[in-house]
Formats: structure tokens, C-alpha cells, sequence
């Protein structure tokens, strides 16, 4: 049974990368040259709430800004504007103490485990520098807690000594996770945690996390490009599209009503096994440049449904049915 309180929200966050204008081009510009700044706005007014003990999947083309929200819900990013809520308290005003313990508690697995794991650390080391360093272990004790986490993510014991570079792809996900797993966190960001993988590996690595979220009641944000691995997953599904939310709902809703054309063309997509032909359409057109974001719905451009509107005007995110939000002007017409 999944706990409706939000156990992390994301209220309104924005994110923009870019290059401020420098002193060569500022002199230039008083002779009436027109260098202006260049910001991407990855990720642009958005909100999401995650309950306890519920996986909410993540998903997008590369470039919707889905990593960025990531790293902003664990706190590797800070956000240029918007709050982060824990528990309903706003983590902007709470003491250092309670921060760090949150930060404890939301912690990250990376998309690249060979880069995100240190070449010259053996494993054994990489599982336990961080809660010896919380005060969370004493170092005498390391390599027994080494060997239980080893064997919760399914690394056989001998393998503590070993370095990153003597694992296999699938080896050093698990201790990835067991990196994660080391503090005791209640809420793990899953950075295409699984998109390196052989696909029998993949499905291993799926279940890990199954598994664990069972044993350990744990809460997932998800973040994947592959609707399937996120079908098999999710309690419930957020869309992104160029840095904005532009559907959300359940796993069930959205796999079986998708409302905006965005997500009815990433599932038309999907390969499905079937006796008969399918034709696959690709989502029409490129993705837009973030720098030079389309006017009005980002999605117009690309989208089979487009009216004068959609050009003008930003459609705003809103409930279409129970549990269910999306964000097209199609919507004002039903």
C-alpha cells in the first residue's frame, strides 16, 4: 500500500544552463553590436510529487531535461527558482543538520557506473567510505557490512577487493546500487540506471531493484528514455518534453489513455511482439534547439494536431481525469 503523503515535491523548479555575455562582447556591444546572453532553460517550471514507497518513471528524449530534474531532486543542482519539499518541510529552511540528513536519505545511481565509481577505490572501500565517513559504521566493521550488501545486490563476497575495471557492466551497476544502498536512504534517483545493459542483464538489474524496493521500502524516481523498462517499474508516469511536463498519471492511465500527442507518439513507438506486421512512425520532425525553444506548446512544431494556438500559447498542465494531467489545447475543446 503506497502512502499518499508526498515524501519529496518538487514545486515549481527551474534550471537554466548557459554563457553570460563576456567583457570582449560587452565592449562590442557599445558600438552597437547585439550580443545577449544564451541560456537553456532545462528544465522550466515544473512540479512533481513523489509518495512514499511509490516509483514514479521518468521518461523523455534525451535533452527534455529529465537528468537535470534528477540531479535537482537529489541536490546536486541547485534550483534557479521553485522549492523542494521533504516531508512537507521546505529544505531551503531547515537547520544544516536536518539537510544532511536528507541528503542522506535521497541518493543517486548514475547512468555510467564505470565513471561514476573511482578506478583506484576496491569495491569494498567504495561501499563503505560513505557511511564511515557519516559516522554511520566504524571502520573495523567494514568489510562484514561490505559482505551483506554484497549480497543483497547479488555480488558474490570475494569480489570486495576487486577494482571498478575488474567488473563487468552488470557487476558494476550492482555495486553502483550498493554504493547507493550504503546509508540507508528511503529515496533513490535512478539515472538510466539500466540503459547500458545487455537486455538479459537489464531485466536482472530490473527485478534488483524490485526486489529491493520490497525488502527495503524504498521510493523510486525512475529516470529512463524506455517506456518498457518503465511499463515493468512505475507506480506512476511524468512525460517531459524540452524541459516542461506535459503529461502525468498512472502507469495503467497513461499506457492505456495517453492524451497528448507527445506520449500517444512515444508508445506507438514501443515494439510490441505480434503476429501480424506493425509499421513504426517515428515522432515527426527534430527536436527543437533548447536555446531557441518553439513559441507557444514546445511540441507544435512536431505535432500532427497543431493549431494557430499551439504557436501562441503555452498550454497549461491540468487534471483530465482523476490522478491524470496533461497539457494540450485539444483538452479546452472536450
Amino acid at each position: 500500500m503506497i502512502d499518499q503523503t508526498p515524501l519529496l515535491a518538487l514545486d515549481g523548479i527551474t534550471k537554466r544552463f548557459g554563457q553570460p555575455v563576456d567583457l570582449a562582447h560587452r565592449l562590442l556591444n557599445k558600438f552597437g553590436a547585439n550580443h545577449a546572453d544564451q541560456y537553456v532553460y532545462a528544465v522550466n517550471d515544473v512540479s512533481v510529487q513523489v509518495a512514499s514507497k511509490e516509483v514514479v518513471g521518468l521518461v523523455g528524449e534525451s535533452g527534455c531535461g529529465k537528468s537535470t530534474l534528477g540531479r535537482l531532486a537529489v541536490g546536486l543542482l541547485k534550483p534557479d527558482a521553485g522549492t523542494r519539499f521533504w516531508r512537507g518541510e521546505n529544505l531551503d529552511k531547515m537547520t544544516e543538520a536536518e539537510q544532511r540528513k536528507v541528503r542522506l536519505s535521497v541518493q543517486m545511481i548514475f547512468q555510467d557506473p564505470y565513471a561514476s565509481l573511482n578506478p583506484r577505490m576496491r569495491a569494498v572501500d567504495t561501499v563503505t567510505e560513505a557511511p564511515i565517513q557519516h559516522g554511520l559504521l566504524a571502520a573495523r566493521e567494514k568489510k562484514t557490512f561490505a559482505q551483506s550488501l554484497f549480497a543483497k545486490v547479488g555480488l558474490a563476497p570475494e569480489m570486495m577487493e576487486r577494482y571498478p575495471h575488474q567488473f563487468s557492466g552488470g557487476q558494476r551497476s550492482r555495486l553502483g546500487i550498493a554504493r547507493a544502498l550504503a546509508v540507508n536512504p528511503e529515496f533513490l534517483v535512478c539515472d538510466e540506471a539500466v540503459a547500458a545493459l545487455d537486455v538479459s542483464i537489464q531485466a536482472q538489474v530490473l527485478n534488483l531493484f524490485m526486489q529491493l524496493r520490497a525488502d527495503l521500502d524504498l521510493t523510486y524516481l525512475f529516470i529512463s528514455h524506455d517506456l518498457g523498462v518503465v511499463r515493468h517499474l512505475a507506480d506512476r508516469v511524468v512525460i517531459m518534453y524540452l524541459g516542461r511536463v506535459v503529461e502525468e498519471g498512472t502507469g495503467a492511465e497513461i499506457f492505456a489513455r495517453a492524451n497528448h500527442p507527445y506520449t500517444q507518439a512515444l508508445l506507438s513507438e514501443m515494439p510490441v511482439i505480434r503476429l501480424e506486421r506493425k509499421t513504426y512512425h517515428p515522432v515527426a520532425g527534430e527536436i527543437p534547439s533548447p536555446m531557441h525553444p518553439p513559441s507557444g506548446c514546445h511540441f507544435h512544431p512536431r505535432c500532427p494536431h497543431a493549431m494557430p494556438r499551439c504557436a501562441e500559447q503555452a498550454p497549461v498542465l491540468r487534471e483530465i481525469a482523476p490522478g491524470h494531467r496533461s497539457s494540450c489545447h485539444l483538452n479546452d475543446s472536450q
